[in-house]
């Protein structure tokens, strides 16, 4: 369904897709490696491509990832146009790639990725770092997220946000550790080995040095506890 939709998108604007420009392709992993191939060269696009369509799970998860990106963010022309032009997406995709060859003991090649998409998307993502699906990133910009940084399903994080370690806890599980349906604001820095609770709120420019209990919302520097969390993109069926 979102590859017959992203043809109709193209089809319908013949100068989008001349610009675009990606090679042919007739399934989800073809697509992806179509896609990266003409933002990032042919080499990558074609492991991209081959990556996908070896692992299931990372088309499963990110097909979530774009489905819900388009409800959380409003976005005009639907599933297709956030496959095509959301930032946050590529970079989410580029990261799950990675995050494969990283499992599979392919480091150094999951590491030359992690900079190529650097380069593109102007993110930092190590490839050990865990991200659930019905991931939005919105805009993508300055993202950082450690190695042994964990983000839970249906987190919502904006620009500019680092999920990072401290000097006062630099062990081999030193980065914060994101629940179900967080929200992180442009510019948070969550920093150490941390727990943010289901569904808490970290507002914009936040810095946050210790654990947020579920359900809640923290602002300032330091962050300090203000209340109930009041934004949450979970579907009424997953609040049961």
């Amino acid at each position: 369904m979102l590859v017959d939709d992203v043809k109709t998108l193209l089809a319908a604007d013949t100068k989008a897709a001349e610009i675009l420009d990606l090679s042919p392709f007739e399934d989800f992993a073809g697509l992806a490696g179509a896609l990266f191939g003409a933002i990032c060269g042919a080499s990558i696009g074609s492991l991209v491509g081959q990556t996908y369509d070896q692992t299931p799970e990372i088309v499963a998860q990110t097909l979530r990832d774009i489905e819900e990106t388009a409800r959380r963010n409003f976005e005009p022309g639907g599933v297709a146009a956030v496959l095509l032009f959301s930032r946050g997406v590529h970079a989410t995709m580029g990261h799950r790639v990675a995050h494969t060859l990283w499992q599979n003991g392919e480091t150094s090649l999951a590491m030359t990725l992690k900079a190529a998409f650097g380069r593109a998307f102007a993110t930092d993502i190590h490839p050990g770092a865990q991200i659930g699906a019905g991931f939005w990133l919105d805009h993508g910009l300055g993202f950082v997220a450690g190695e042994t940084a964990v983000i839970g399903k249906d987190v919502s994080i904006w620009h500019n946000v680092t999920l990072g370690s401290t000097f006062n806890n630099p062990g081999p599980d030193r980065h914060p550790k994101i629940e179900d349906g967080a929200i992180i604001g442009a510019g948070a820095l969550v920093l150490g080995n941390i727990k943010i609770g289901a569904g808490a709120n970290i507002a914009a420019g936040a810095i946050v040095l210790d654990d947020v209990p579920a359900g809640r919302v923290v602002v300032g520097a330091k962050a300090r506890e203000i209340g109930p969390a009041r934004v949450s993109f979970l579907q009424k069926e997953q609040d049961t």
